[in-house]
């Protein structure tokens, strides 16, 4: 084969850091807005990007040419900094150090989108916590809060 061919749904889930301020709501449509141009500028496909005032989740087509891990760095890095520019309330600003991230497959594909636009009623009825750990026993990703720490959120 002559080409390099992939088409690849991500799910990514990252959180504010403990201890700092929570996105407000007057910002967030224009912070997705930001985090789409990111994702365009790393030759990925954003398709959904929702959240919380606590936490983020992203649905895209992820390019062959980024690894996850520079892919994830780059939107952190990048909104972070932007974020920083919205007011001094945002002066000391940052998401968590790690992040969440799970394949979707086409057929799944529809129903994640869904499921990341309706992020503020689904948050009425569970925490971040329990929606994170329910990913993980989903996708069978062992975590131990021994060894990873605490999920306080």
């Amino acid at each position: 084969m002559a080409q390099s061919l992939s088409k690849l749904f991500i799910h990514i889930v990252f959180h504010i850091k403990k201890g700092s301020v929570e996105i407000d709501k007057t910002i967030s449509k224009e912070l997705y807005a930001y985090m789409g141009a990111i994702i365009k500028d790393n030759e990925s496909i954003p398709i959904s990007i929702n959240g919380t005032a606590n936490h983020i989740h992203i649905l895209c087509v992820m390019s062959k040419n980024i690894a996850l891990s520079k892919l994830v760095e780059e939107i952190k890095r990048h909104s972070s900094r932007w974020i920083k520019t919205k007011g001094e309330q945002y002066s000391q600003f940052a998401w968590q150090g790690g992040y969440g991230a799970f394949s979707v497959s086409s057929s799944l594909h529809d129903r994640t989108k869904r499921y990341i636009e309706n992020q503020e009623n689904h948050h009425k009825k569970t925490t971040f916590k329990n929606e994170y750990l329910l990913f993980l026993r989903k996708y069978g990703i062992i975590y131990n809060e021994h060894i990873y720490g605490r999920i306080d959120y």
